[in-house]
């Protein structure tokens, strides 16, 4: 067994509550919608209120549609134009649904892991729009518990809000729970969660994103066929 394997191993072997992220390690959310294509539309719609000078140059050129979305937060939260915002983003989100790509090794790993361990959803994204999502793969009943973006945006992630809220509805031990996500927010919020966390990296600049947040690269994976093998080996 090598080092790699080892550690996964023994990350894996007492959980029994995992907490999804859902655009990375489920699927990729706007792989037919492209995120970037949604971040513009968005600085439009800003621009279109009279309110463009609420954003920064990076803010105004960023591909994450959540960046113009939290910069106006930060200016103006909890006001009527942050909720028509994230109403906004949430339809585009919907709409990415049924041109979104699964994660490769996702489904089956899903299928496997939720005969030993209950799952959440905590995502960044619009909960209807995961439970959508996850209603399209069949695999609802392996997620009672969807939790994700309220018009409240203080609470995302790398807050850890949500994380609490579904480790309490499971009524889950953070000692015996983990995260799985793919940004550096998921890793801060499993830590002040107290839970721990495995990143997938799909590519390159995503494992360097997370190891320049503190996740160690012994709990990166680059496949999730990795985690699928484990728990298999483990039966």
């Amino acid at each position: 067994m090598t080092v790699e394997t080892e550690n996964l191993r023994e990350l894996l072997t007492s959980v029994r509550f995992v907490l999804w992220d859902l655009d990375g390690p489920i699927c990729r959310l706007f792989a037919g919608h492209p995120a970037d294509e949604v971040a513009k539309n968005l600085v439009r719609l800003i621009d279109g209120r009279g309110l463009g000078g609420l954003l920064t140059e990076t803010e105004r050129s960023t591909t994450d549609p959540h960046a113009a979305l939290l910069g106006v937060n930060r200016r103006h939260p909890r006001s009527d134009l942050i909720v028509e915002l994230e109403e906004w983003l949430t339809r585009q989100e919907l709409e990415a649904v049924p041109r979104a790509f699964p994660t490769e090794y996702a489904d089956p790993l899903i299928r496997t892991w939720a005969t030993r361990a209950r799952f959440a959803i905590t995502t960044n994204n619009s909960a209807l729009a995961a439970a959508r999502y996850i209603a399209s793969r069949g695999l609802t009943g392996c997620f009672p518990y969807i939790y994700g973006r309220t018009q409240n945006l203080a609470l995302m992630k790398p807050d850890p809000h949500i994380l609490v809220q579904a480790l309490n509805a499971m009524g889950a031990d953070p000692s015996t729970s983990l995260m799985v996500g793919d940004a550096p927010t998921d890793f801060q919020a499993a830590r002040e969660a107290g839970v721990a966390f495995l990143g997938y990296a799909r590519n390159g600049r995503k494992a360097a994103e997370l190891m320049s947040a503190g996740v160690a690269p012994e709990f990166i994976v680059g496949s999730l066929k990795l985690v699928l093998d484990q728990l298999k080996s483990q039966a």
